[in-house]
């Protein structure tokens, strides 16, 4: 006699597609995406525009969170179509001279990400239990160290969501302890202004949502599934339904990245104090809202540095073993090797840091850098035919994408400007 476990397997072996009612099946990948734009880096720039120019710039999230949604399903359909991720495909398709500068450079970019990321989960140690910045980061990549390598791809998914939930759960708390502007914040998500001074801001704020590792991360989430295999029906209903949980996440991103702007707005910008780090921000919530919002802040960031971590580490891993061909599995030495090559430089690099905050920027600017390069390779892999067949990028969705694409490069490229040179 069946157990009910092994029931419910065999009427999913005998009807693989999704149906109408089983949606949120598919909600996993995004989440772990989706926490790569609510990172230490974004909180920096989050609650700087917050406080510098009140509730005018959150329009700089809902639009960056547009381009995301956009980009982010484009290069999950290629995991979806091919069953490869998108740095092995560019190893399949493109001629080395090509793919492996492409992917070099995006195992550097995963290495930038990792470093402002294990810097956030210092940063929140030294807020917590006044660690040093050294130790505090050792203690951070241990223990990510420790949940990748020994964690299965449902573990991780499952920890993601859960990181994800307090991450959401802590911004929900601050803000019901503030007297927020509805009107204005309504405003601001929908009506494109630019204050005096607040163009390296916005360009930092779009510059941390869009980031190369999470297309990479993406595609491979998407692959492990191998649906390519389950037929052509099955693979329409899962680009159908993948774009609920690329949509989904999106939103929560959306949500949380919109929540530090307002929670900096109504306590910060309200009281004239201009605000340049993450340890300014948390000692500064302790006298306006009380300790107990200054603890829940310095909690969220501790959560969004490991859970952050751990997609930048997976990130690195899959991108250099896909250079060889292999997909992401821990189990394999090509993803081990990337795995370290991707955390222990990170790591390394918080020794020698004088200035975290000055730091966060340096990795977003590093992040600039390698973007174009990412974006270019996804979206020529995915308009090309002989990759995707019937289903590469076509019409309006192409032209769209690379709109997106030619304004996500500019504005970064701005940024870079705007950093190295100052103007």
């Amino acid at each position: 006699m069946r157990t009910w476990s092994e029931f419910r397997e065999h009427l999913r072996l005998r009807n693989p597609l999704p149906n109408a009612w089983s949606p949120l099946r598919f909600l996993g990948p995004g989440m772990l995406v989706a926490v790569g734009f609510i990172d230490p880096g974004n909180w920096a720039s989050n609650v700087a525009a917050g406080a510098g120019f009140g509730y005018q710039l959150l329009w700089v999230v809902t639009l960056s969170t547009l381009m995301l949604i956009l980009l982010q399903h484009n290069a999950a359909h290629l995991g979806i179509v091919t069953g490869l991720c998108l740095s092995e495909s560019a190893t399949a398709h493109l001629p080395r001279w090509i793919s492996r500068p492409a992917l070099g450079s995006a195992v550097m970019a995963a290495i930038a990400t990792a470093f402002a990321e294990i810097m956030g989960g210092a940063i929140a140690l030294g807020m917590l239990f006044h660690l040093p910045l050294k130790i505090g980061a050792c203690l951070t990549a241990l223990v990510v160290g420790g949940l990748l390598f020994m964690n299965t791809y449902n573990r991780i998914e499952k920890l993601i969501v859960g990181f994800v939930s307090l991450i959401g759960l802590g911004f929900l708390f601050e803000l019901l302890l503030v007297n927020l502007q509805w009107h204005s914040a309504l405003v601001g998500w929908v009506k494109p202004s630019l204050p005096a001074g607040a163009i390296t801001i916005v360009m930092s704020v779009l510059g941390a949502v869009v980031m190369p590792h999470n297309l990479f991360l993406h595609s491979e989430f998407i692959q492990s599934r191998q649906w390519n295999q389950q037929g052509e029906a099955a693979i329409k209903h899962h680009l159908r339904f993948e774009f609920f949980d690329t949509l989904i996440s999106m939103i929560v991103g959306w949500a949380i990245n919109s929540a530090m702007i307002l929670l900096a707005a109504a306590t910060f910008f309200k009281k004239g104090i201009p605000v340049d780090s993450l340890e300014q921000a948390e000692a500064m919530l302790r006298p306006i809202l009380g300790p107990a919002a200054a603890v829940v802040f310095a909690l969220a960031l501790l959560c969004a540095g490991v859970a952050s971590s751990i997609t930048a580490g997976m990130a690195g891993g899959s991108i250099f073993a896909g250079i060889f061909g292999r997909t992401y599995d821990i189990r394999e030495g090509h993803t081990k090797v990337g795995l370290l090559i991707t955390l222990l430089p990170a790591l390394v690099a918080v020794f020698f840091i004088t200035d975290t905050f000055k730091a966060l920027l340096l990795s977003q600017v590093l992040l600039s850098v390698q973007l174009p390069i990412t974006i270019v390779l996804q979206l020529s892999l995915t308009s090309s035919r002989k990759v995707m067949g019937t289903y590469a990028n076509a019409g309006f969705g192409k032209l769209l994408l690379w709109a997106i694409a030619i304004l996500v490069i500019v504005l970064n490229l701005m940024l870079l400007k705007n950093v190295w040179f100052g103007g």
